[in-house]
């Protein structure tokens, strides 16, 4: 009986959703056009075949990215707790860093920090 209250919640989530879909959809001119119509990827023009060789170093640069980006959300949890895991917690913490940052110096040797 507790769970009842969840279900004006659910419909109000429903009713914000698909209301604003219908607003927009209201509101928002719609002029389809050759140019509009067309695929683009990125601002770039599609001209030739789709099987094009792409730099691997932009792939790389965005898989570091998100190397990193997952350490700091793993450092957080880690911040909070840091009184309660004492110095052995340091330590494992301080082990995950080095290995990060031994990972970033192989990166940027082997060029892939490189934005060409």
């Amino acid at each position: 009986m507790e769970y009842i209250f969840i279900i004006p919640v659910i419909l109000a989530a429903f009713l914000l959703v698909f209301g604003g879909l219908w607003a927009s959809s209201l509101i928002a001119p719609s002029n389809p056009g050759q140019v509009k119509n067309a695929t683009y990827e990125c601002g770039e023009k599609t001209i030739g075949n789709a099987w094009v060789q792409f730099n691997v170093g932009y792939y790389l640069f965005g898989l570091i990215f998100l190397v990193f980006d997952v350490e700091a959300a793993f450092l957080f949890p880690w911040a909070v707790v840091l009184r309660e895991t004492g110095i052995l917690g340091l330590i494992e913490v301080l082990v995950f860093v080095v290995i990060l940052i031994l990972g970033l110096i192989y990166a940027w040797r082997k060029g892939a920090l490189e934005w060409v």
